[in-house]
């Protein structure tokens, strides 16, 4: 999906508006943004976002504002922000995540809100069809969801000593929690991976993660796809090169932190580059694995790809010891 159909999605929703209702707003109008992470997590989304405005003729600050919400991982905020979004009768919602589009169509039936998922928003029950969604709520489906099987069987593949996977997902958002350990099995069942499956919701508790996937001797890390995660990109990238846990998450910005890899739409260069999502990314940095004995290591140069990403990638033996 293109950054000017997202754009043309937004204004599309505007003008979806009732009269009546766009009748009691303000010259300028505005797009109300709601998110369960940060501006920090979404900085080069949104420069995209603006960009794109400003290419249809949107200049914010000058005829178009946008009042932003972040709920900084707090989760449970997420309807109380959608609900005063409502009150400021902003023009359009843009909701960032599964939890911030349930709250907005929880607020509201009458503004329009334009979604960014991971997940089929047909299967979540957020609209009629994707041909025609029908009441106020339409957007963009990036497929993350369909692809976590895969991302499993790739980790699988990358690190085929692994036996213990633990899978760490983010019990505040019961309903992508539950989304992805379903989708998981099927990969589950084809590479005979024991789960280990590890609930984090705060910073702290990404902490004990760790603490119980060295005392299970889990040998690597799936992440479900879950924008709190990303926000702790640097947390879950240091842990994981300091216990020598391989880590697979959904998102570039992680693998970009550290990590062995990412699989999944490419949404911030789609935004940088103004070209569409595309159907899979991956990017290998910080960890590495070891073409002697097949463990992740964060000596590896972070130009170096692992191998099976290039056809005559770098080679560099390690001992054991230094490894641990």
């Amino acid at each position: 999906m293109k950054r000017r159909e997202f754009i043309t999605l937004l204004s599309g929703a505007a003008a979806a508006w009732p009269v009546a209702a766009r009748a009691q707003q303000p010259a300028m109008p505005v797009i109300g943004y709601l998110s369960p992470t940060s501006l920090g997590v979404l900085s080069e989304r949104l420069r995209g976002l603006q960009q794109g405005l400003k290419e249809v003729g949107y200049v914010v600050g000058e005829n178009v504002a946008i009042e932003y919400r972040w709920s900084e991982g707090q989760y449970d905020q997420l309807p109380a922000m959608a609900a005063e979004l409502v009150r400021k009768q902003v023009s359009v919602i843009v909701a960032g995540a599964n939890a911030a589009t349930f709250a907005a169509k929880a607020a509201t039936t009458t503004i329009p809100i334009v979604f960014l998922l991971a997940e089929d928003p047909v299967q979540l029950g957020l609209v009629a069809s994707l041909s025609r969604p029908g009441g106020n709520a339409t957007g963009i489906n990036f497929v993350s969801g369909e692809l976590t099987a895969k991302r499993l069987e790739l980790l699988h593949e990358l690190v085929p000593t692994a036996a213990r996977v633990a899978v760490l997902v983010n019990p505040a958002d019961a309903t992508a929690t539950a989304t992805v350990l379903r989708d998981l099995e099927p990969a589950v069942r084809t590479t005979g991976l024991k789960i280990q499956v590890l609930k984090a919701s705060t910073s702290q508790e990404i902490h004990a993660a760790f603490a119980a996937m060295v005392r299970e001797r889990s040998e690597a890390l799936f992440l479900g796809s879950d924008p709190f995660f990303t926000s702790r990109r640097v947390q879950l990238a240091t842990f994981a090169a300091r216990h020598g846990i391989p880590l697979a998450s959904q998102a570039r910005e992680i693998a970009e932190a550290g990590g062995l890899m990412s699989y999944g739409a490419n949404i911030v260069d789609g935004l940088r580059q103004q070209g569409s999502t595309s159907a899979a990314s991956s990017k290998a940095l910080s960890l590495r694995i070891c073409p002697s004995c097949s463990r992740a290591s964060s000596s590896w140069s972070s130009t170096r790809k692992p191998p099976g990403y290039s056809a005559s990638p770098s080679r560099r033996r390690c001992s054991r010891a230094s490894m641990r």
